[in-house]
């Protein structure tokens, strides 16, 4: 299972990576991997406002629906627009051409209050 070094995550199997006060985010390889094939992605307007541990959007695979959630509050500034039309790229490059949104951060220091990638790799054993 892949679980990046310098990403921050949650429990309910999100990750985040600062990128100067803009946060992108996505799902773990775990989750994907867990769902099965993705099927359809909803997510939010840019500039929808979102809490921690809000709901964000959702994941539809072949197995079930899932709720995405925020890992930080704050503004949706860009989403993902190409998961709409190709969203089997959540199981495929989760990381990278899979991320979901990038939010602005309304309080930065939310990410401290994530795991970190040994903190995942413990909780996902």
């Amino acid at each position: 299972m892949n679980i990046p070094d310098e990403l921050r995550y949650t429990s309910d199997h999100e990750w985040a990576k600062d990128e100067n006060g803009k946060v992108r985010v996505g799902i773990t390889d775990f989750a994907q991997d867990a769902l099965g094939d993705v099927v359809f992605v909803q997510l939010p307007e840019t500039g929808t406002l979102v809490e921690q541990g809000g709901p964000l959007g959702e994941v539809e695979s072949t197995k079930s629906v899932s709720q995405i959630y925020a890992p930080v509050s704050g503004t949706i500034v860009e989403v993902n627009a190409s998961l709409t039309d190709t969203p089997e790229r959540l199981n495929e490059e989760p990381y990278e051409g899979g991320w979901l949104v990038v939010i602005e951060a309304s309080d930065l220091s939310e990410l401290d209050g994530l795991l970190d990638a040994a903190g995942y790799r413990e909780a996902t054993e």
